[in-house]
């Protein structure tokens, strides 16, 4: 679950680095560094129906940045089409 099956994408390591202290562009002595601990920055993944290129549809983890730029073709939900389709022609009839 915590890599793009498109891109690749998966959590990377940093760190939470905590201060304290008041700028000294705003008048103080300067920032201290109190603190330094491990962290994750995770990737914004979406489990999305998807079209995959030999037809199958399949459900994938993929990153929000790739749905954005449309490398992905997402299914076609059929119930929420028909709904629609009926929705539409109840009110015209």
């Amino acid at each position: 679950m915590n890599r793009c099956e498109i891109s690749g994408k998966k959590p990377i390591v940093g760190n939470s680095i905590a201060r304290r202290g008041l700028a000294k562009k705003s008048g103080g002595v300067g920032k201290k560094t109190t603190g330094i601990t491990r962290r994750r920055f995770y990737p914004n993944l979406q489990r999305v129906k998807v079209v995959l290129p030999n037809g199958t549809v399949k459900r994938i983890w993929v990153a929000a940045s790739m749905l954005q730029a449309g490398k992905v073709k997402k299914a076609v939900n059929h119930r929420k089409a028909y709904l629609t389709k009926a929705k539409a022609a109840k009110t015209a009839a």
